[in-house]
């Protein structure tokens, strides 16, 4: 079993969280924060937005000035509901069905849900470059990729804490999600956008929130690839959104539920991943 990280150790603190090899990765220096550590480790009560839209107020947060316009603000609302008062507590509607947990993030587990996302990424992305579908050309070169930066990340962890990479399972949770999407690809697009937004989405918002606190408690504090972006992020999901929305107007009133219906599943594929970070 992983051991705990340094600053998991004198204080468990809460979380919500929903139920939900070496060759060819490239070496790089993380950016390592100047914060001092008694401000790194704040031992306050932390409610992690799993698959969190509502990033406002957080470290990181990014202006969507349009989140709430055309279809993907009907596909934002559905995804706010399954969200609890503690996860998002202007929007949430869902009940809390258990305590919060402790969280025990480890090293270990960490480098797992990098190996993990990766999987998603990779399959997302290499959908949306070689056009699965017509619809998704409108999606490539959108500045939202991550797989480039988890390998550098998985690199860096292997590298800096001599950890071995653990190759993803035919039964693990990246794997898994990668044969639904590559199905909903195939057979059901609106379904696929639904997945492809909630994950590029949920990553820019409580996404870095979680990241930001996983590197305080385990990583010296170091910021992550995965976590930056080049450019205007705020431009880049506008962009996307209106893609989105260009899109949902040309699909049918059944092609638009399917995409809506697609949310619980999108939160549930994304759980079981987040899971292993403290695995």
């Amino acid at each position: 079993m992983a051991a705990l990280c340094p600053s998991a150790r004198p204080h468990l603190r809460p979380v919500v969280v929903r139920d939900a090899g070496r060759r060819g990765l490239p070496r790089r220096s993380p950016t390592l924060s100047k914060t001092p550590l008694a401000r790194r480790h704040n031992t306050a009560p932390f409610a992690v937005r799993a698959h969190g839209h509502s990033g406002a107020g957080t470290k990181g947060a990014v202006a969507e000035p349009n989140k709430m316009s055309g279809f993907v603000g009907e596909m934002r609302q559905v995804a706010m509901k399954l969200h609890t008062r503690e996860q998002a507590p202007k929007e949430g509607k869902a009940e809390s069905k258990s305590p919060p947990r402790a969280f025990a993030p480890t090293r270990e587990g960490y480098l797992q849900f990098l190996v993990e996302s990766k999987v998603v990424y990779d399959t997302l992305e290499t959908t949306i470059a070689e056009a699965a579908s017509p619809q998704f050309t409108g999606f490539q070169n959108s500045g939202l990729e991550r797989s480039e930066a988890l390998a550098k990340d998985i690199a860096w962890m292997r590298d800096t804490y001599d950890l071995e990479v653990p190759e993803p399972k035919e039964d693990g949770p990246g794997m898994e999600y990668s044969r639904l999407l590559r199905e909903f690809a195939t057979n059901d697009p609106p379904a696929f956008i639904c997945h492809y937004y909630n994950t590029y989405f949920a990553h820019t918002a409580g996404g870095r929130m979680i990241g930001n606190k996983v590197a305080s408690m385990c990583l010296d504090s170091a910021e992550l690839e995965f976590y930056k972006y080049e450019g205007d992020l705020t431009q880049k999901l506008e962009a996307v959104r209106g893609e989105i929305n260009s899109l949902a107007e040309s699909w049918t009133a059944e092609q638009r539920q399917r995409c809506l219906d697609s949310t619980m599943d999108s939160f549930k594929y994304s759980g079981s991943i987040m899971q292993a970070i403290m695995s």
